[in-house]
């Protein structure tokens, strides 16, 4: 990815001849929407154009139809990658966060703000195999919201460190604030607590740096992946973030973004704006918790995250 350059959406021509890298070898960097040739046959059943090209969190970044300065998405997958459209201008993020390339459609390049937590659906996977806290996933929502809401057991889950903004490869997962009336239903509330926590981590440093550049801050979160089935979940985002969160009625956005990208460029779909009026929100989770509950919670989640990393 070094040999790229971001900035005019090509091969880094110095960069190569100094490395000796043939240029020839490499491949023509397309707009996500092109032709990028025919599939054979035998394996479809049909001479069927790839038309569409994305990455995984680009694929679902257009499957959420974020194509306004502004709108952003997060994906809660066995880890959380949350991507934030800044438009035309590639923004320099002094918090620790990616800056991409979110699409490029029509020769024109959009970009994001990116960042990516470790653990976020791989958590609840933790609490069924090996912690045997639940059977199975879905179990998660009852016994979160049947927890004590007063317990003050915080899971930083550093399992296998700590991901934006932190970066701390060596911090480790730590359970606190347990007390003799901590259960398994405490804890695997603190486990769907810790998600938004580190949501709420992203979404202030990508505010913060939206802001810098001067540009509009999200305003709300559309959210997909497995995890986003559970209601709890979704609704303590929202209080955490406060910010309304946005499920949409598809939450398999990727396979999702790359089929919309293939119906522009084969005229399924006449533009983005069209494909903007086929994303539907499910059910939206406004935030309901009290502004200083909210700044206590994620005060003690911060203070609990600089004892981990120190």
């Amino acid at each position: 990815t070094l040999l790229f350059n971001i900035e005019t959406n090509e091969w880094d021509d110095e960069l190569l001849k100094l490395l000796d890298v043939p240029r020839a070898i490499l491949p023509e960097v397309l707009d996500c929407c092109a032709d990028f040739g025919t599939a054979e046959k035998e394996l479809l059943g049909a001479a069927i154009p790839v038309a569409g090209v994305a990455g995984d969190q680009q694929a679902a970044t257009v499957g959420q139809a974020c194509f306004e300065p502004g709108l952003m998405k997060s994906t809660y997958g066995t880890g959380c990658f949350a991507v934030l459209n800044t438009g035309t201008r590639r923004v320099e993020s002094r918090n620790r966060l990616l800056g991409t390339i979110a699409y490029r459609i029509g020769g024109e390049s959009t970009y994001a703000l990116e960042g990516s937590i470790f653990m976020a659906g791989a958590i609840v996977q933790w609490l069924r195999d090996e912690m045997k806290l639940i059977d199975s996933s879905a179990e998660s929502e009852a016994m979160a919201r049947d927890a004590n809401p007063a317990s003050g057991a915080v899971l930083v889950p550093a399992f296998t460190g700590l991901g934006a903004p932190y970066w701390e490869p060596d911090a480790r997962a730590a359970l606190f604030g347990m007390t003799r009336d901590t259960g398994a239903k405490e804890i695997v509330r603190a486990a769907l607590e810790s998600v938004s926590y580190q949501t709420r981590d992203l979404m202030d440093a990508m505010g913060a740096d939206m802001k810098a550049a001067g540009l509009t801050s999200p305003q709300a979160l559309r959210v997909d992946g497995g995890m986003v089935a559970n209601n709890w979940f979704a609704q303590n985002l929202a209080d955490i973030l406060a910010r309304p969160v946005e499920r949409p009625e598809i939450t398999e956005t990727t396979a999702l973004g790359a089929a919309y990208l293939a119906g522009m460029q084969t005229g399924f779909y006449g533009s983005m704006a069209d494909v903007a009026k086929h994303w539907r929100c499910e059910r939206a989770f406004a935030p309901e918790m009290a502004e200083s509950e909210r700044a206590e919670r994620y005060q003690r989640w911060q203070g609990y995250v600089r004892r981990v990393i120190g």
